[in-house]
């Protein structure tokens, strides 16, 4: 199967990331972008993001060969319904929602039979939102886990093999599995990361200016993925309930045992925790997933 004319619904971080990287692959790829809003579209056409932007996701679908939903999880059934009528018989239908049972479950019965539908989650992304907040380079050596519902191997492969033209990494995952991976390596720790920013401005004992004024790197390190859109957020907990909370709650018999370990000066329990964390983490780094992708210059290829 090949890919000659993508259409992106929603033009946020990962949709003008995505256009960005095409364009830099050199390949012969028409993107069409499109947004609900129609000063996301004025500014996408301002910037010269996507090779042209239309009104409505009908319009953008018209004749796509591949077609990714980059809108919040909980939208995600209401554009599946008002595009499907209007996708031609083996357009690939993903997406880069961060839950991906509720996709499936939401997009799927909108969507014609001989349309075929791969929910996708590239693992990449920054704090910053918008069509101007996309670059080329966000994708490169992150992982992007496919979840496919169907046995469609030219499909799995076509979108497999766009990915990495994108510089990402690939995998295939069952959708369930996604879900729960997911709340352990992000969900949960964003929900951590509000919390910790609604501990600080709770205790009134320490002032706005003192939190700002004397945060160290690890409060404004630990807490940068707080500034991430909450419309997102809150749709990725809604849709991920189950594994959200099953983690939260293994989170909290933790936090419960060091914090008995601090009242009752347990310290070799604390070094031991601690040292085995950090090699986890350090296994991390290895990986390469230690930090974002660096921005090289927003919106240029």
């Amino acid at each position: 199967m090949k890919i000659e004319k993508v259409a992106l619904i929603g033009l946020g971080l990962i949709a003008s990331s995505i256009f960005w990287a095409v364009k830099r692959t050199g390949r012969d790829i028409a993107v069409v972008g499109t947004a609900r809003s129609s000063q996301t579209r004025e500014t996408a056409r301002k910037i010269g993001l996507c090779d042209t932007v239309v009104d409505t996701a009908v319009d953008a679908v018209a004749d796509a060969d591949l077609v990714i939903l980059c809108v919040p999880v909980g939208a995600m059934a209401a554009v599946a319904k008002d595009i499907g009528p209007f996708l031609k018989t083996g357009t690939i239908v993903s997406d880069v929602g961060s839950t991906k049972r509720s996709v499936l479950d939401a997009v799927g019965p909108h969507l014609p039979e001989g349309v075929h539908f791969i929910p996708g989650h590239p693992l990449a992304g920054t704090e910053h939102s918008g069509p101007e907040s996309g670059f080329a380079e966000l994708f490169d050596n992150r992982w992007c886990i496919l979840t496919p519902n169907e046995n469609d191997e030219a499909a799995i492969a076509a979108l497999a093999d766009f990915w990495r033209s994108l510089g990402a990494n690939v995998d295939v995952m069952d959708p369930d599995h996604h879900d729960l991976v997911l709340a352990v390596t992000s969900h949960v720790p964003h929900l951590i990361a509000y919390t910790m920013v609604g501990v600080a401005d709770d205790l009134h004992r320490v002032t706005d200016s003192e939190v700002i004024n004397y945060s160290a790197a690890g409060f404004r390190d630990f807490t940068r993925i707080a500034a991430s859109d909450p419309t997102m957020w809150r749709d990725v907990f809604m849709a991920n309930k189950e594994a959200s909370l099953e983690i939260l709650g293994r989170f909290t018999e933790e936090l419960f045992a060091l914090q008995r370990a601090i009242r009752t000066g347990d310290g070799d329990h604390l070094h031991d925790y601690f040292t085995r964390t950090r090699a986890i983490r350090r296994s991390i780094i290895e990986a390469g997933q230690d930090t974002d992708a660096p921005n090289f210059g927003r919106g240029k290829t």
